[in-house]
């Protein structure tokens, strides 16, 4: 099969990233793949889909240093394929990161996404689904058991009112927005550098208040879940916790976090279990909880990193399961004598 990578530029791809990883373990599998990014698109006027995908110059890569490579350099060159030669179309862009240089950007995955899915290309995570996750206020629509306590306002009054009913203080941070990007903790209403984080992070729309949770202090747990299910291979969860730097906050790896094995608790399948049915729903294929005690802070659906830390980790190439699933789809998709819908294979 082809799998297409929806990224936000090639330019920004790095060695270490999730596509990456996943790129060399279909390649190695015998597919092949191409990137595409928001500018690849062509819709003509008989209503065809095409896109224009970079191809790599080799299909067999021992180290994603070699495909990275090959892929920011000249020897790799742009292919133009009807949609109908792409098998799947995986969408891995962070729309926050084109929301203000590149608005026009940022939802043309989602957009591109459902003309491909209704031409026959499955699409994952399902566009339609994604649609509903353009910011943080998707995981509300989770049940409650599983959130921390959370206001969402761009009211300071509302929000000095929210902390003080905090004891261990609140986490504030942008509706909109991924990596890490302007998080602080906020010890009391009183807190002087309260307004001007106000003024900065407001800037960018509402914010999120929530509860500090004390467990953060050790990090957050990566928690990988695929078809609705805790993502498995050899018997190892696709999991590990996310530490942070000292005097830092946030777990990120990119501002310092440091990646190290979890075991996984019976509290985090039950986690799991309470968010499958909405995942399913909404066609999300491959997700990545960021886990605290009992609490899911954020649900990663558009660009879930770590699988390159669990192969070294763990020993195990967990990617390699991804694209088994996606073998297995088409497989699926091609036994109905029926149409399934896009949503529905997405997560079968």
């Amino acid at each position: 099969m082809r799998i297409a990578f929806f990224v936000n530029s090639i330019e920004d791809e790095t060695p270490n990233f999730s596509t990456t990883t996943l790129a060399l373990a279909a390649l190695n599998m015998g597919h092949d793949i191409c990137y595409v990014t928001p500018e690849d698109f062509v819709l003509r006027d008989d209503d065809s889909l095409s896109v224009w995908g970079r191809v790599l110059p080799s299909s067999s890569y021992k180290k994603p240093e070699t495909l990275h490579r090959d892929l920011q350099s000249d020897k790799s060159e742009a292919k133009r394929f009807d949609i109908g030669e792409i098998d799947v179309l995986f969408l891995r862009n962070d729309p926050s990161l084109d929301a203000t240089n590149r608005p026009w950007a940022a939802n043309i995955g989602v957009i591109f996404g459902r003309m491909a899915a209704q031409r026959g290309t499955l699409v994952v995570n399902d566009p339609d689904g994604l649609a509903q996750a353009q910011n943080k206020l998707y995981f509300q629509d989770f049940p409650s058991v599983v959130r921390p306590t959370t206001l969402i306002s761009k009211n300071i009054v509302e929000i000095r009112a929210f902390i003080d009913g905090q004891k261990g203080g609140a986490i504030v941070k942008p509706l909109q927005g991924s990596g890490g990007k302007n998080v602080f903790k906020i010890a009391s209403p009183k807190d002087q550098n309260l307004n001007q984080i106000f003024e900065a992070v407001s800037g960018e729309g509402y914010l999120i208040a929530q509860a500090y949770m004390p467990e953060a202090t050790e990090g957050d747990v990566r928690f990988f879940m695929m078809n609705g299910r805790p993502l498995m291979r050899e018997g190892k969860y696709a999991a590990f916790r996310r530490v942070p730097a000292k005097g830092e906050i946030r777990s990120n790896v990119h501002v310092g976090g440091g990646p190290a094995p979890v075991e996984v608790t019976d509290t985090m399948l039950k986690i799991a279990e309470t968010v499958r049915p909405k995942l399913i729903q909404d066609g999300m294929f491959l997700v990545g909880l960021d886990i605290v005690g009992d609490k899911v802070l954020e649900i990663n659906v558009f660009t879930p990193g770590g699988l390159n830390n669990l192969s070294t980790m763990y020993d195990t190439n967990f990617s390699e399961s991804v694209i088994t699933a996606l073998e297995e789809k088409m497989t699926i998709r091609d036994g109905y004598n029926k149409r399934i819908s896009n949503r529905e294979l997405a997560t079968l």
